[in-house]
């Protein structure tokens, strides 16, 4: 049975109606009467549909409570959340957050909204971005830094921990790609084996773990639909059984190459497996399950011609019978839904967070966080430790290949982190998470 989809979407206060404070470089307006511009041709993997200012700052990570400053000396406070009385004690106290949704059944088949442009946080770009883009020719970095750096880059392959049901470990293939063990199943995420990709020359560090080297894979979560992230030639390679965990939108590509298990989410939605070995819950006794949630995601969707943000994009929390939790960020740039996801899953143990692909940053802060920004993000969403990716695979912009890795290691020292919380892995190289 199809199940018709028809909620209202959780749009971003740019969408919403509400009129940005300024006009993006990368836009374009028309003139009266003329046609809106027609979105460009598929960029290279990575590059970004999408380009403007970056939302507005995140929502508040301090349990919901934003603290209001004087706007000038002698006046009451104000605060960003609107009006109010004044007063040296005025706050603006979210509500608290909503109850997960009950899980949705795995496999269901559902019918979803023809775009999902009302969630973009940024405007399309316009031809004159696209024009400028191609003018400064600043997707690659200088030749002078790839013969220097690439013999550089960490690569130490290692074996997959086998951590059993009640630990979790992850193991770094590359890029976006990570092989999450967690309730006894071993998960893949934006799974990635293949050399080369369209649009992008080929990768700059061997995949991090042989296919043939893989546990049974339980299933595969994947955060949207650009070349880098969905990848069909390595999706051929699991059993068509394999559940697959995607966003709304994208069920009809899985089911067309096979693939009998695909669970369609919106955002704020989520599912279950059974968890592996048995286990059972230590209150209740049930069977032990490990929820996959989909979570928002500052990024846009694209893979043809014909189907921009025709599917969603976001990114994933795993949580296991313990309430242990890793947070996939997928692909996004740096705004205010970070914080609402630290509020809506608190204590979340490990965040996956993407560092690379980001310059220039007039066309990619929008939908690729910086190195400092991927930080703050973290901090956003609560994550005890944080884990870098999406670099160090992959040309996809212009910074030079270990910038990120130097960066991200600066930014984590300048916020006061522990440094063994910065979990900068080789790829190829693991960890496991040992229970609180």
């Amino acid at each position: 049975m199809t199940e018709r989809t028809g909620q209202p979407s959780e749009r971003s206060p740019l969408t919403d109606g509400a009129t940005g404070s300024e006009t993006p470089e990368t836009a374009e307006t028309p003139p009266a009467g003329a046609p809106a511009p027609t979105p460009a041709a598929e960029a290279p993997a990575g590059t970004p549909a999408a380009a403007g200012p970056a939302p507005a700052g995140p929502a508040p990570a301090n349990g919901g409570t934003t603290h209001c400053a004087p706007s000038s000396p002698g006046e009451g406070p104000s605060c960003a959340g609107g009006g109010g009385r004044s007063g040296p004690t005025d706050v603006l106290v979210q509500p608290p957050p909503p109850a997960l949704s009950p899980p949705r059944p795995v496999g269901a088949r559902r019918i979803w909204p023809r775009s999902f442009t009302d969630r973009l946080t940024s405007p399309l770009p316009g031809v004159r971005a696209m024009a400028r883009l191609a003018r400064e020719g600043a997707m690659r970095p200088i030749g002078a830094a790839l013969a220097e750096e690439i013999p550089k880059l960490p690569f130490a392959p290692g074996p997959i921990p086998d951590p059993g049901p009640d630990t979790v470990s992850v193991t770094w293939a590359g890029h976006a790609s990570w092989v999450v063990r967690i309730g006894g199943l071993t998960v893949l995420t934006d799974p990635v084996w293949s050399r080369k990709i369209l649009g992008t020359p080929a990768r700059i560090t061997p995949v991090g773990v042989a296919w043939q080297d893989l546990p049974k894979v339980d299933a595969v979560v994947i955060s949207h639909n650009h070349y880098d992230h969905l990848d069909a030639p390595t999706l051929r390679r699991l059993p068509r059984s394999t559940p697959l965990f995607v966003p709304a939108g994208l069920g009809a590509w899985c089911r067309k190459r096979g693939f009998t298990t695909v669970t369609e989410l919106d955002w704020w939605e989520g599912a279950e497996l059974p968890a592996a070995g048995g286990a059972t819950e230590s209150k209740t006794g049930a069977r032990a399950r490990v929820r996959f949630d989909f979570v928002p995601a500052h990024h846009w969707s694209k893979r043809t011609l014909t189907d921009t943000c025709r599917s969603l994009w976001g990114g994933w929390v795993l949580t296991d019978q313990h309430g242990q939790r890793v947070y996939f960020a997928g692909d996004t740039g740096y705004g205010h839904w970070f914080g609402e996801i630290g509020r809506r899953y608190p204590d979340i143990d490990l965040a996956l967070m993407p560092i690379g692909a980001y310059d220039p940053r007039w066309m990619l802060r929008p939908v690729h966080t910086d190195p400092e920004e991927a930080v703050l993000a973290c901090q956003d969403v609560g994550a005890r430790r944080m884990a870098p990716m999406h670099w160090s695979t992959f040309l996809l912009s212009g910074e030079p290949p270990l910038e990120p890795l130097i960066r991200v290691r600066a930014a984590w020292r300048k916020a006061e982190r522990p440094r063994e919380d910065l979990w900068d892995l080789p790829v190829g190289a693991s960890r496991v998470l040992e229970p609180a």
